[in-house]
């Protein structure tokens, strides 16, 4: 029984990593980026509005909230999605849909990590928008496109 259990884990093991690339396709990446400043709603105070429409919206271009530890691992994109609105000021509402995408990151336990994606919808929009985040790693913060700010 010990045996069969071990085998199941090395399979496992080695099923998770031959589905990692070696190289991260990840596009906005930027260690140099400064943590995020909160509110004292205690949101993210974003102050920039994406210029590439792909930012949030693309598995390569995603929100790069980052965390410092496990037990936060939802907490900042909550603090990103609470500064947003919608286009003109709707209250928007968001869930978290799943995880995909895995990627190379020397912050993962096991080297790998997973983006997240997110559901987001407000008052008046005919379809749900997917939104990708990345808590592995740090990236500027943006509003994207299609999306205000809280005042």
């Amino acid at each position: 029984m010990k045996i069969k259990s071990l085998l199941l884990i090395v399979f496992a093991g080695i099923l998770m990593v031959s589905c990692i690339s070696a190289k991260s396709t990840l596009k906005n990446v930027d260690e140099n980026a400064p943590e995020p400043t909160l509110t004292k709603e205690g949101w993210f105070l974003i102050t920039e509005y994406a210029k590439d429409k792909k930012y949030g919206y693309d598995k390569n271009y995603p929100i790069n909230v980052f965390y410092k530890n496990v037990k936060d691992e939802e907490i900042n994109q909550n603090r990103f999605l609470d500064a947003l609105t919608g286009p003109k000021g709707e209250t928007i509402s968001y869930k978290k849909l799943e995880s995909c995408c895995p990627f190379p990151t020397k912050r993962g336990e096991s080297g790998a990590g997973f983006l997240d994606i997110y559901e987001v919808t407000y008052p008046g929009l005919k379809k749900p928008i997917k939104l990708y985040f990345n808590i592995y790693e740090k990236g500027y913060l943006f509003v994207p496109k299609g999306f205000g700010l809280k005042k």
